[in-house]
């Protein structure tokens, strides 16, 4: 079986689990593009959980979910009408589309609604790249599997048939017993693959029961133990298990019975001595491990520390709001909370109606007033922009090091008279010897800065790769306080220090490709300024693979450096 046909029924095997208690599993996480492959997965979820689906956004309003007076029926009836909301019916299926744009502040109202057991499952779809940054962590640890149909071909999906001929797996109702033994072997296999989350260990217990029932089991037997555990606690795993099989586990003791032992006792001891050795189970569990787990899960937790990328451009990124900023064209719509009705907008908007609607009115009901329609607000909307923070990561090596921090502190002084009336922050880091410094942090303050750039050391080797970092790290910083980086290269482009410090030219070159390649994967806008006496080729291809301008000024001033570096990074 390929890789992708493995996938594929891992992928259905999980859905046929959590058809049998989808409260108690909670739901899926699905990473998975559009197309048949998703429109299939789909269908079979709809067909094997005939309960009532709703669609949902990371847009959707919290009237949606939590209920709340209806504007548009209380205007109409001319009296409050409250909307019950979807998290508070019961028994709701969610489908839920683009669950890495979510906000974690809706994730978190999301999952305290899972929380109240009204019986209520989702299927939360995550369409993002390795890139992109994952589903909120609030709402992923409430759903029991994880599973990725990135991969899948449609001929794969071919095997379960159409939804219409797949009929819901059939669950025995039997009772399954929770054995505080079986909880204890869940446990100790969570901790050999490195997963601390409780609500991972009692959804691999929740799947065990749910597989035994689809077998018609009153117990959990060690099949049901290892598929669960293959679904629920892989994708969860931050190591593998490290099983030492050089020895040979010591023989169990011989069988003994007490003269005073009752059938029960015996009967249960008998039971114990039937488990597998819990070794055994690991290795069952291990043997379908990934060979590329290990890279799988470095992906993972790089993409979940991954802030959210700007959208380009040299100013500070556009952030539309209903509170301050430069006002915007109201649209229609209707309040959710966040947003606030356009009072005069509104009113223009039902003015035109007055006439009809008052000939619409049944007879003797009283017309005074303005008459309005949900179809007549208007929303408030204005638009502000976040901080830009302009980060200089100037090379201080070699002779002319002091002619190059001379003009980037110019520069930076130049800059920072403006940053009051341009919203502006400044940084600065120098890179010499083996390692890269921030000189100064992002900051408006002139005096400050005056004071960080009184005098700064030269010479040494070129750590461009230890620069990039060095700035890639503080533009992630920058994103988490709300702010847009740009980023202003002053090199040759002749790296000759790697990241560990060791003069290699051919590492340092490979280091600093890596790294201008995660810069131009989160699209910051950037500059490379060529401080050479002439052009070379190394500082052009550090631009193209950062994906930024490239400017030759072999002999700037820092007012030439100032507006050049204004000009390219200021939006066209």
């Amino acid at each position: 079986m390929s890789g992708a046909a493995s996938a594929w029924s891992l992928a259905v095997a999980a859905l046929r689990l959590w058809s049998v208690d989808p409260s108690g599993l909670g739901g899926l996480v699905v990473r998975a593009r559009h197309g048949p492959v998703r429109e299939a997965y789909m269908a079979l979820a709809r067909a094997w959980c005939p309960r009532p689906w709703t669609d949902i956004t990371p847009d959707v309003p919290d009237g949606t979910l939590f209920g709340g007076i209806d504007l548009g029926a209380t205007l109409a009836a001319g009296r409050p009408v409250h909307s019950m909301g979807l998290l508070n019916e019961r028994n709701r299926m969610i489908s839920l589309t683009g669950a890495e744009r979510m906000r974690p502040a809706l994730a978190a109202r999301l999952a305290l609604g899972l929380d109240a057991h009204r019986g209520h499952g989702m299927l939360a779809w995550d369409e993002g790249s390795e890139e992109d940054a994952a589903p909120p962590q609030a709402l992923t640890a409430r759903l029991a599997f994880h599973v990725d149909l990135r991969d899948v071909r449609w001929t794969d999906t071919l095997e379960t048939g159409a939804p219409e001929d797949a009929p819901p797996p059939a669950a025995a109702p039997l009772p399954v017993s929770d054995q505080s033994d079986e909880i204890a072997r869940i446990m100790t296999i969570a901790a050999g693959f490195g997963v601390d989350d409780p609500r991972a260990a009692l959804f691999c217990l929740s799947a065990a029961r749910a597989h035994a029932r689809l077998a018609h089991r009153s117990h959990i037997a060690e099949e049901d133990l290892a598929q669960a555990a293959t679904l629920v606690l892989l994708p969860r795993a931050t190591r593998v298990p490290n099983l030492d099989t050089s020895q040979d586990p010591p023989p169990p003791p011989p069988p003994s019975t007490p003269d005073g032992e009752t059938e029960d006792q015996h009967d249960a001891l008998e039971s114990q001595s039937q488990s597998p050795p819990l070794d055994l189970t690991l290795e069952a569990i291990a043997a379908r491990v990934p060979e590329n787990l290990l890279d799988q899960l470095r992906a993972q937790a790089a993409r979940a520390r991954l802030p959210q990328a700007p959208s380009g451009g040299g100013q500070g990124q556009r952030q539309q709001g209903n509170r301050r900023g430069r006002p915007l064209p109201p649209r229609p719509g209707r309040p959710d909370g966040r947003a606030r009705v356009d009072l005069v907008a509104t009113l223009r908007a039902a003015a035109p109606w007055q006439r009809l609607r008052r000939r619409s009115l049944p007879e003797g009901q009283d017309a005074r007033g303005v008459l309005v329609r949900a179809t007549d607000l208007r929303l408030r909307r204005v638009e502000t922009r976040s901080d830009r923070v302009l980060i200089f990561s100037v090379d201080a090596s070699g002779s002319t090091a002091l002619s190059r921090l001379a003009e980037a502190k110019g520069a930076i002084e130049l800059l920072l008279a403006q940053a009051y009336a341009r919203r502006d922050h400044v940084a600065l880091i120098a890179f010499r010897g083996q390692r890269a410094e921030v000189l100064l942090p992002p900051t408006r303050s002139l005096v400050q800065a005056k004071r960080r750039l009184a005098s700064l050391p030269g010479g040494g080797g070129t750590p461009l790769a230890d620069g990039l970092r060095s700035a890639f790290e503080l533009a992630r910083q920058t994103w988490g306080r709300g702010m847009t980086p740009s980023l202003a290269v002053l090199t040759d482009g002749k790296a000759n220090i790697a990241l560990d410090g060791g003069a290699d030219r051919v590492r340092a070159q490979g280091d600093v490709e890596a790294w201008a390649t995660a810069i131009r994967t989160q699209a910051i806008p950037a500059i490379v300024i060529d401080t050479a006496n002439r052009p070379q080729a190394r500082a052009r291809a550090l631009s193209d693979a950062i994906g930024g301008t490239y400017l030759p000024l072999p002999r700037a001033d820092a007012s030439r450096l100032s507006s050049a570096i204004g000009t390219v990074l200021e939006p066209r």
